[in-house]
C-alpha cells in the first residue's frame, strides 16, 4: 500500500532526514549495531576489563600516545585482543610509524573487521575485534609497502604474546 504523500508524511520524513547528521556525530559506528561471536551484557564488559580497556574497547575511546608499552614492543609473537584473546597481528607486520601507537601494516586473517567513524565529524575507517567488536583504532591509507596500510591501534586493546 502506498503512503500517502501529506504534509504531515513529508514534514516526518524531513525531520528523520535531518537528525541523522546529528546522531551520527553522536557516536555510533556500524560495529556497535552488529552482534559478535563473543558478547556480554555491559556489566561484564565492565568486570573482565580494566577502566582503560572498557573506555577504549567498549566506548570507542582513544589513548594518549606514546603511553602503551606495546608501542616499544619489538619481540616475535602475536598481538591478541584484550577483551577476548583474538589474535589480531603478527609482530612481522609492525612498524615504527612516529605517532605513538602500535602500528601494523596487515592483520591476521579475518581478525578485524572495519566500519565508518564520523563520531568527530570527520570520516575514518574504524578498527574492531570481529570476535568481539571491540574498538581497536583505526586504519589510514599512508603505511609502508606491501598494504600501504597504517592500522593505528591502541595498545590498551591489545595483549602480547611472546613467541
Amino acid at each position: 500500500m502506498p503512503i500517502a504523500t501529506t504534509r504531515r508524511n513529508v514534514l516526518a520524513w524531513l525531520s528523520a532526514g535531518a537528525a541523522l547528521p546529528v546522531l551520527a556525530a553522536c557516536g555510533g559506528t556500524e560495529a556497535e549495531a552488529k552482534v559478535y561471536p563473543v558478547h556480554f551484557p555491559d556489566a561484564e564488559w565492565r568486570r573482565r576489563l580494566t577502566a582503560e580497556q572498557y573506555r577504549i574497547l567498549r566506548q570507542q575511546g582513544t589513548e594518549r600516545s606514546f603511553t602503551s608499552p606495546l608501542n616499544d614492543e619489538h619481540r616475535a609473537g602475536t598481538f591478541l585482543c584484550a577483551a577476548d584473546g583474538n589474535p589480531l597481528y603478527s609482530s612481522k607486520t609492525k612498524f615504527d610509524s612516529g605517532t605513538g601507537w602500535p602500528s601494523f601494516w596487515k592483520p591476521l586473517p579475518g581478525a578485524v573487521g572495519v566500519s565508518s567513524d564520523s563520531t568527530l565529524g570527520i570520516s575514518r575507517t574504524e578498527v574492531h575485534c570481529m570476535r568481539c567488536g571491540g574498538h581497536l583504532g583505526h586504519v589510514f591509507d599512508d603505511g609502508p609497502p606491501p598494504t600501504g596500510k597504517r592500522y593505528c591501534m591502541n595498545g590498551a586493546a591489545m595483549k602480547f604474546r611472546p613467541g
